[in-house]
């Protein structure tokens, strides 16, 4: 039985997310059960994630001083995935910390209105070299970015 916060989920729209990224699945994606592996949905995450930290945030990966280490993920599964398909991932920010953010990823298939998946994880930002959170916290420029995308807000992007 779906617990009350799995029945919330699997009623997220495009529209309750402030940042989109399109991806078209590959043959490769698929496994032996002609769906989509379960692995690829933590390979979405992690695209639409960095790909927003890098527009929108000042990330830099090979420069940046401050990087996000990934300490908790998940991922809730509504709906299976075929190739070929065309999915629409949505971004939104639910928990930001002096030096952590937790991020809700939406997987959505083109033509259909439900949410196909619903994950995500959490970053806690740390000094590239020590690999300890800094005493000040995130970066501002990184600060200002994700704050965009969390909620209640509205998005702002």
């Amino acid at each position: 039985m779906p617990n009350s916060s799995d029945v919330e989920l699997k009623k997220r729209r495009r529209e309750n997310y402030g940042f989109h990224l399109e991806y078209r699945t590959r043959w490769q994606d698929n496994d032996m059960y002609n769906h989509m592996n379960n692995g690829v949905y933590y390979y979405l995450f992690d695209s639409i994630i960095n790909a927003y930290l890098i527009q929108h945030c000042g990330l830099d990966p090979p420069t940046s001083q401050s990087i996000g280490l990934v300490v908790h993920s998940q991922c809730n599964y509504f709906g299976s995935i075929t190739f070929p398909a065309v999915l629409d991932l949505g971004l939104r920010v639910t928990k930001l910390g002096k030096t952590s953010a937790t991020y809700e990823v939406g997987v959505f298939e083109q033509g259909n209105a439900d949410v196909r998946a619903v994950g995500g994880y959490t970053h806690v930002f740390v000094d590239k070299d020590k690999k300890r959170p800094a005493l000040d916290g995130m970066f501002s420029e990184t600060r200002n970015g994700l704050e965009k995308l969390l909620l209640p807000s509205k998005p702002k992007i």
